[in-house]
C-alpha cells in the first residue's frame, strides 16, 4: 500500500466522509526542502465530513493532521488540507 493508499485509509476510517480525494503533489516539489526523489511527500486532501460539523477551519486541519501524525513520521513532509462538513 503506498502513501496516497494509507492516508485515503486512515481518513475513512477517521471520518467517514463523504467525499474525499488525496491527490499526490510531489512531483510539483522536486528539489524542494522535504521532498524525496522516491515522491510520496507532498499531498492534497480534500475531504467532506460530517466529523466537521461545528468546528473552526483550524480545528478540522488539526484534526486532519492528528490522525495523519504517523505518516508525517515516516516521511511524509507537507499536506495541503480543503476539510468541509
Amino acid at each position: 500500500m503506498n502513501r496516497s493508499e494509507r492516508i485515503h485509509q486512515i481518513l475513512s476510517d477517521a471520518f467517514q466522509p463523504t467525499g474525499l480525494e488525496v491527490v499526490d503533489d510531489s512531483h510539483k516539489h522536486a528539489g524542494h526542502a522535504g521532498a524525496r526523489p522516491e515522491g510520496e511527500t507532498h499531498y492534497t486532501v480534500i475531504i467532506s465530513a460530517a466529523a466537521f460539523d461545528g468546528l473552526t477551519r483550524v480545528a478540522r486541519q488539526r484534526a486532519v493532521m492528528d490522525v495523519l501524525k504517523p505518516e508525517f513520521e515516516t516521511g511524509l513532509h507537507a499536506l495541503s488540507i480543503k476539510a468541509s462538513s
